[in-house]
């Protein structure tokens, strides 16, 4: 296997043909008679920044009455994300922007997050979600899905149809080669399975890990700069990015049992690998974050912290007979905002914000007026 951390080498003969393949058709596509614009999701992992990487190159390469179509680059931050990968995706579209601006390319570098009323906090701590797991995983569409979803929408909407190109590669994983197989029609674009007007394209669909690897220590980013802290972040977390994700179908590849970079929060892992790899790495200051997401975990099926009753007022008994509890508690809510204050000021960043917490409350309230309403009916009766 190809050693991603060693010094660039020149490129395999192969992956060089195919790397030609790939740059052809890019090229291809973007020189065909219309002005649908492309968008690019990148989640700052491996993948989506190769993409990325090519796309960016095929703009420098056209003669400037050639670049005709609008290229969006999107990221999506759900406000939760694990903060070194964050970081990363800030310093390169910063990267990207000045790149774009200096040599007049029709780059738009955006970032989608989720609606204020569908963070993670304020479905947790203000409605009382429990913690996400396999079977509850509210977080991926209000945070991932519908923001980026909601962007593509709306350049539809001015466009009337849009190419999405994204880093899917079969090589990733068996689950990943069976959905890339159950949606291709055997063309360059294939139609989105949730979204009108959005045609989606995968350009190293069938590069291998080891060409990618091979791929980022051999080249630099045409937007300057080095892949050096793409690469360092992963020697450290040992892991990989949790995807764009753009329909319900993609979502299992968001909180495997894989380590890879997501949000810190997320307890649809058994443990957060990534996080504990950039602490043996030296981020110390990330411990209190495991700690904080563990403990949300080991609380979510607690009984004395959890609601008889769902928040539309059932009470849910399986066709089996197991009674399935309710929200947390208001009393659990506030020790989750409690502990979570506290770990704010420990690690001195800002973890919930302001607009956050005033949502929050104002659910607490319009639940506590609702809980007394339940109280009042359940004398009467």
């Amino acid at each position: 296997m190809t050693d991603p951390f060693s010094p660039p080498q020149p490129l395999d003969p192969v992956l060089d043909k195919a790397l030609a393949s790939i740059r052809a058709d890019l090229r291809d596509e973007y020189l065909a008679p219309h002005q649908d614009p492309w968008i690019v999701g990148y989640s700052g992992g491996k993948d989506s920044t190769v993409v990325l990487h090519l796309v960016f190159e095929l703009l420098l390469s056209l003669a400037p009455e050639d670049r005709r179509r609008e290229v969006h680059v999107i990221s999506n931050d759900t406000l939760v994300e694990s903060p070194l990968v964050m970081g990363h995706i800030d310093t390169v579209q910063d990267e990207l922007r000045r790149a774009a601006d200096a040599w007049r390319l029709p780059v738009h570098v955006v970032t989608s997050r989720p609606d204020p009323d569908a963070t993670f906090w304020v479905n947790l701590i203000g409605r009382g979600y429990p913690s996400p797991n396999r079977t509850f995983r509210w977080c991926t569409d209000r945070m991932k899905i519908q923001p980026t979803s909601r962007y593509i929408r709306d350049q539809v909407t001015v466009s009337g149809e849009v190419i999405l190109l994204l880093g899917v590669r079969r090589d990733e994983s068996a689950t990943r080669a069976g959905s890339v197989a159950r949606y291709d029609n055997g063309q360059r674009l294939n139609r989105h399975n949730d979204l009108p007007g959005c045609m989606v394209y995968r350009p190293i669909v069938d590069l291998s890990t080891d060409d990618i690897w091979e791929f980022l220590g051999a080249t630099m980013p045409p937007w300057g700069g080095s892949h050096t802290a793409l690469i360092k972040l992963y020697r450290d977390a040992g892991g990989g990015e949790c995807p764009v994700v753009t329909q319900k179908s993609d979502a299992p590849s968001c909180g495997t049992s894989s380590s890879r970079f997501g949000c810190w929060t997320c307890t649809v892992v058994e443990k957060d690998r990534s996080l504990e790899g950039f602490v043996e790495a030296g981020f110390a200051e990330f411990g209190p974050l495991i700690a904080f997401r563990d403990w949300l975990v080991s609380i979510r099926n607690d009984p004395h912290r959890r609601m008889a009753r769902r928040r539309d007022g059932r009470i849910t008994v399986t066709a089996e007979g197991v009674f399935v509890p309710g929200p947390f508690t208001l009393q659990a809510r506030e020790e989750i905002f409690d502990r979570l204050l506290d770990l704010q000021a420990a690690v001195g960043r800002q973890l919930i914000s302001p607009d956050e917490i005033a949502r929050i409350k104002t659910i607490w309230a319009d639940d506590a007026a609702q809980g007394a309403l339940w109280a009042a009916e359940a004398c009467a009766l």
